[in-house]
């Protein structure tokens, strides 16, 4: 305990603790000394005892003065040392002598979420953020180094002054998320890197719980890393996380081009959330490659999905479109963009070994291949897995029944998956070992003859089994099943039977997805064959996989990985330059089109208490900015200019101490 309190009260640690290795080389002083001295001999001489007795006193004081000058060459080595190493003093001593940090670390998040604005504001978090830490880090100009780190490109910049913060062009409004985790890596990488000494790190933040990721396992990791800083860290959290005024946010879901008749439409699913449940009618206006309409919308609730119809006509190829609402307490989650593909002939393979299944599955797929253009070829999935000689980056959707994918086989249909294909399996009729993307087979179910098995709970607002435009639910509670296969590692149930036993379950593998089926369209397994179900289910799956062959996938700001960035990104919707890197929107390169929206967890705002956050940070010093600094943090002073100070003073004295003495008078004369 004694130990304790002695390092609380003073500590000293150093930040280029291996230039401490040449303290040895002090004692150069004194080998050169003894060199020196070696070069002469005394000699005894009669004449110069009378001498040596008269003037033993003056060789006395001429022994202290050598050994003074020694002292003090050794004490100027041993300052440049320690100097050059850089020590930091701790405890009682840190704060006498670090009224200031030698580094600020400015965190700015630039989240979409950080545009909203309260009640009585009229500027946003993020403008306000900018004010309170340029007045904050006024007192710090000529004491501390400042530094930015924003929450896009995470690349620490030093600025010259915090009176220039709001002037920045790195701190403008972005349609980004925010990762907090990495943006404290990013900071503790800079603070080992410039080896400053004590350190503040300054975070502006609406907490929003999705740019925090307080589940992450980084955080641990990320506390002890700061914590075993040699400088001690201190955090100083501005929180912004008070309530918004009134707001509406809009995002687009998906877009889905259908053919009618001669002509196309474009099914544009939108989602629509607002943080008050009062009633009345929204405006929403739309432009289609440059035709601009508006459409009131009737919200009830706080929540909605539309599906808003566009007419294309007779026209056969691709565009782009922006949807918006009007302008609110944050004018950044008001507009969602979309691009769509000319249309394309939609293809599906079916590796089906039964027989009766093999034919309602075609029909289901593509019921008429010239009017809707649609098509499905039928494989055999042959003893070895292949697939054949079959092109899937020209296939929107692959129907397997049978025992799973093996081998060559595996690996097509995983790749076709991750890039943005679909697939659904239908049972093989025997249990089945093997396993495709974490699922599998399990025993086949007989059900009574009395009592057969039947679906009772069913996703209606995402998957297959959606409502139909017209807001009706598919008959699938109608379903009757003779016999059933169990799914192993159904995790993502989509519709269950009155057990709770799965139907339909999805799995997620890149850009594409993965079902299974527990029923077959077969006489005696199911009333599947019937259509009413699987038609709409496998025409939504065919779509769904379409999507990938007539149009790049919406890229979220911010994650932009995968473009090219080797030619400019032009922006098509907007007259004025846009950065694809920072703004939503639609972009062109070389004839390809691009759509650009904010991350869909942005219009998630749950945010965090400062109390959560303080745990976060364990041991760490962390304070609001509202709040005085506490007496028990421990803050680190580098020491260096003093022991610098302290060589000079020595050379210095060592510099007086060889000066000759002044002649007597007698000598003069």
């Amino acid at each position: 305990m004694i130990g304790e309190k002695r390092e609380t009260e003073y500590s000293m640690t150093f930040l280029q603790p291996f230039i401490l290795w040449g303290l040895p080389l002090a004692l150069l002083p004194v080998l050169i000394h003894l060199i020196n001295r070696m070069r002469y001999r005394s000699l005894p001489w009669a004449a110069m005892m009378f001498l040596v007795s008269a003037n033993r006193s003056s060789t006395r004081f001429a022994q202290l003065r050598q050994i003074l000058i020694l002292c003090c060459r050794i004490l100027a080595v041993l300052g440049l040392i320690l100097a050059l190493s850089r020590p930091l003093a701790g405890g009682w001593l840190g704060w006498m002598l670090a009224p200031a940090p030698d580094a600020i670390l400015i965190l700015l998040d630039r989240s979409t979420s950080m545009e909203s604005r309260d009640s009585e504001g009229s500027s946003s978090k993020r403008v306000r953020a900018l004010q309170l830490l340029s007045q904050a880090s006024k007192e710090f100009d000529d004491t501390s180094r400042l530094a930015l780190l924003e929450s896009v490109l995470r690349t620490p910049q030093e600025i010259a002054s915090g009176t220039v913060l709001p002037e920045l062009s790195m701190v403008s409004a972005t349609d980004t998320a925010a990762d907090v985790p990495a943006m404290l890596q990013a900071a503790v990488d800079w603070l080992v890197e410039n080896r400053v000494g004590t350190s503040e790190i300054w975070i502006a933040s609406d907490l929003q719980r999705n740019n925090w990721k307080p589940e992450s396992d980084r955080w641990p990791a990320l506390v002890s890393r700061l914590a075993s800083l040699p400088q001690g860290v201190r955090v100083r959290l501005l929180a912004l996380n008070e309530g918004e005024a009134s707001n509406a946010s809009l995002f687009v879901h998906e877009t889905d081009r259908k053919r009618r008749g001669e002509e196309t439409e474009l099914d544009v699913i939108l989602d629509i959330q607002r943080n008050s449940s009062l009633g009345g009618a929204l405006p929403l206006s739309i432009i289609v490659n440059g035709a601009r309409s508006q459409k009131d919308l009737v919200m009830e609730g706080q929540t909605l999905r539309f599906h808003h119809k566009i007419n294309l006509g007779l026209a056969r190829g691709g565009g782009w479109g922006q949807v918006g609402l009007p302008s609110d307490a944050n004018a950044r989650d008001n507009a969602g963009y979309f691009v769509y593909g000319p249309e394309i002939f939609l293809r599906a393979v079916a590796a089906v070994l039964d027989v009766e299944s093999r034919r309602y599955l075609q029909l289901a797929v593509a019921p008429s291949s010239k009017e809707l253009k649609q098509g499905c070829a039928l494989i055999s999935p042959g003893d070895d897995g292949k697939l054949g000689a079959v092109n899937l980056h020209e296939i929107a959707l692959a129907l397997w029944q049978g025992p799973l994918p093996q081998g060559e086989g595996e690996q097509q249909l995983r790749v076709f998956v991750e890039e943005g294909g679909v697939a659904i399996f239908f049972p093989p009729g025997r249990k089945d070992s093997q396993e495709f993307l974490g699922a599998g087979w399990g025993e086949v179910q007989v059900a009574e003859r009395e009592k057969p098995f039947r679906v009772m709970r069913w996703e209606e607002n995402d998957g297959p089994l959606t409502k139909t435009e017209e807001g009706l639910s598919l008959p699938v509670s109608e379903l009757v099943f003779q016999r059933r296969q169990v799914i192993l590692g159904g995790k993502s149930a989509l519709a269950s039977f009155e057990g709770g036993e799965p139907f339909l379950t999805r799995h997620a593998a890149g850009r594409g997805q993965v079902f299974f089926c527990a029923s077959l369209p077969k006489r005696d397994w199911s009333s599947l064959r019937e259509g009413s179900v699987l038609v709409p289910m496998l025409q939504r799956l065919l779509q769904a996989g379409g999507r990938r062959l007539s149009v790049a996938p919406p890229v979220p700001c911010g994650e932009w990985k995968g473009l090219d960035f080797s030619e400019r990104w032009i922006s098509v919707d907007s007259t004025q330059p846009k950065d694809i890197r920072f703004q939503a929107g639609v972009y062109r390169q070389k004839g390809r089109l691009v759509a650009v929206n904010r991350p869909l967890h942005e219009d998630d705002r749950e945010s965090m208490e400062a109390g959560a956050v303080r745990s976060l940070f364990g041991d760490i010093p962390i304070r609001m900015f509202q709040e005085q600094q506490a007496a028990s943090t421990q803050p680190h002073s580098e020491m260096w200019r003093f022991f610098l100070f302290f060589m000079l003073l020595f050379l210095l004295a060592e510099a007086v101490l060889i000066l000759p003495a002044a002649p007597s008078k007698s000598e003069a004369a």
